[in-house]
């Protein structure tokens, strides 16, 4: 098994071989900051003690095991299996990191970096094979969580536990279409008051959903990923969905699922339990195109539709008045009951942040027949201004370096959404194609851009927003989605070629010396 014996020479060599010019690299990053930016040195002690550095993992892009010890189909199992196609390099999940078998050695790693926190996600179809308390509890799901759990609090680490990461079971689709139908809240709330009570004595941080605008975006407006359903004019062989009506329909089933989920752990476990309970949103920051007024509005817009189309019933019971206003009776409508059902229902934010766009006014709408829930907003997304690109490239060529945006929407939600606390539960960047342990390992770029971001999150921090932890998107290279395994997050390389093996990145060490106290 990868990592095993050799892991301590193997992470030796590397650190001594990057050290000088790791020490270099950091010197001249932080000579890029005013003194009076930052406190000198620059690590861990610049945030209050109790903050948490993390780093984030998912149950279908890492566990594999895909059909193992009682474990049911997901609707990814089911997309992946029957539209390759749509994954770049027709790979799927099905052995994925194989972190269902090496957790223990893996959960090591991320103690031997010096992580407080770990972010995992707990497979639905794994605990209910079919969905449902009715047709069956899965022991053997239950087991592995459990000393899975065990394993990370035995090591003095924090687990956050996401409750869905996009893998619904299958038999819930089948059923009744899965987040189409309002039968879905109370499968969810069956769910995941398993997780409560089988792990609740020692979670203490659960997200109910993960980023529900990727979600509903790539599952039901463009059919690019699970449940793979689209309007017939999008032409990416969606056999049926509107691209128009479901998205949002999915999404306001999941406020609902989430909310139900909240109500009955406030009553029935926090008390006991003393945790806290939240959900996480995805958002890019939004820069105007120009100046001119109506680009600064499309800006807004852009945000309300992406961050605001969750944040807003979050914090006020109802969606942004653009939605309501574009949308029309395409958008469901909360009863007064849900409406207060939704409304605070947060301990906490866990948002996801990628990248930033400028924002340009559209004049002319889509035609009428043509309707999707990512044009409602009448907002052109570009990533340059005048031929400035809004930050450097990476090797995912819709994201780019923006760390001002991260302290920009940090800012925004505190003066928009009642200064909620945010952990960031993902912040990352990608490479593409790149198989060499040795190229892969020496990854320069991703430790500047944690610096920077990280500098970025404590300008927020200092400001007065309620930030309280930074999780890294991702532990390891890993199945990133359509893109299959052509996209390389990690903070610890995975040799795809050799066994699975675990490599301690550049960037892994940077963040493992930043946060020796």
């Amino acid at each position: 098994m990868a990592f095993q014996g050799s892991f301590w020479a193997i992470s030796l060599l590397i650190f001594l071989a990057n050290f000088l010019s790791m020490i270099e690299f950091s010197l001249a990053a932080n000579a890029k900051v005013p003194s009076h930016t930052i406190s000198n040195p620059f690590n861990r002690t610049i945030f209050s003690p109790d903050f948490l550095f993390g780093a984030s993992t998912s149950s279908y892009q890492y566990e594999g095991a895909w059909n193992e010890d009682g474990k049911g189909p997901s609707i990814v199992d089911t997309f992946v299996h029957t539209h390759p196609e749509k994954i770049l390099d027709r790979s799927n999940g099905d052995i994925a990191l194989d972190f269902y078998h090496r957790y223990k050695e893996d959960v090591k790693l991320a103690k031997f970096e010096g992580l407080d926190a770990f972010r995992i996600s707990i497979a639905w179809t794994r605990i209910l094979p079919e969905g449902q308390v009715k047709k069956g509890v899965n022991q053997a799901g239950i087991d592995h969580y459990n000393s899975l759990i065990n394993e990370i609090v035995a090591l003095g680490i924090k687990p956050l536990v996401t409750l869905f990461h996009w893998d619904l079971p299958q038999a819930l689709e089948d059923e009744y279409l899965g987040f189409l139908s309002r039968k879905i809240v109370d499968d969810y709330v069956d769910f995941v008051e398993i997780c409560f009570k089988n792990f609740g004595d020692r979670v203490k941080l659960w997200a109910t959903m993960n980023e529900p605008w990727i979600f509903t975006s790539t599952g039901y407006d463009s059919g690019s990923l699970a449940p793979g359903r689209c309007s017939a004019w999008m032409n990416s062989n969606c056999t049926i969905g509107n691209s128009g009506t479901e998205p949002y329909i999915a999404g306001h089933n999941i406020l609902l699922a989430h909310a139900a989920a909240s109500k009955l752990y406030r009553k029935k476990y926090k008390p006991i339990q003393k945790g806290q309970i939240g959900t996480i949103v995805v958002s890019h920051w939004f820069e105007p195109a120009s100046n001119k007024p109506q680009d600064k509005k499309a800006s807004i817009r852009a945000l309300d539709f992406m961050l605001g189309w969750f944040m807003h019933p979050l914090t006020y019971g109802d969606y942004p008045i653009s939605m309501r206003k574009l949308v029309g009776k395409r958008l469901p409508k909360f009863t007064p009951k849900e409406s207060m059902l939704v409304k605070d229902s947060c301990d906490f934010i866990g948002l996801n942040y990628y990248t930033s766009n400028f924002a340009a006014h559209i004049s002319n709408p889509p035609n009428t027949v043509n309707i999707s829930s990512g044009t409602d907003n009448l907002v052109n997304q570009t990533t340059s201004r005048n031929g400035k690109l809004i930050g450097d490239p990476t090797g995912v060529s819709i994201f780019y370096v923006a760390p001002k945006g991260l302290y920009k929407l940090l800012v925004y939600i505190k003066k928009f959404y009642k200064n909620p606390i945010v952990y960031i539960t993902e912040c990352g960047m990608g490479e593409s194609n790149i198989d060499d342990v040795a190229k892969g390992i020496n990854d320069a770029q991703r430790v500047d851009f944690y610096q920077r971001h990280i500098k970025a999150l404590y300008r927020a921090f200092r400001e007065g927003v309620h930030v309280k932890g930074f999780f890294a998107w991702s532990f390891f290279d890993n199945f990133e989605w359509g893109s299959g395994y052509t996209q390389r997050f990690g903070i610890n390389f995975v040799d795809y070629k050799n066994n699975l093996k675990r490599y301690p990145k550049r960037s892994a060490l940077w963040m493992k010396k930043f946060l020796l106290k």
